[in-house]
């Protein structure tokens, strides 16, 4: 309840905002490193490395069904989602 009622509070807000950024695109960016790192080395070629990758590989696609949303939502103070958004952001959620 404290952190529904902090979130809310304008001030605090665009802190909010870059702390999620910056957790997001470290994440991002790192799971792009590691994939990029195994394909480009063909020493890496084993099964641990492929599903290394693949991991990195689900773990963008998860951060990236629900970051954004929540970051546009800090952003225009709208928490407002259509059924067709929800739908198909708890689907990609479900599959990765």
């Amino acid at each position: 309840n404290h952190l529904l009622r902090l979130s809310e509070d304008p001030d605090w807000q665009p802190i909010f905002f870059e702390l999620f950024l910056s957790m997001y695109l470290v994440t991002v960016l790192g799971n792009h490193v590691i994939i990029l790192a195994i394909s480009s080395d063909s020493n890496l070629y084993t099964p641990i490395y492929f599903f290394l990758s693949n991991l990195s590989l689900a773990d963008i696609g998860f951060i990236s069904t629900m970051v954004p949303k929540m970051l546009k939502n800090i952003q225009t103070h709208n928490r407002a989602i259509s059924y067709v958004g929800h739908l198909t952001q708890m689907s990609l959620f479900i599959i990765f």
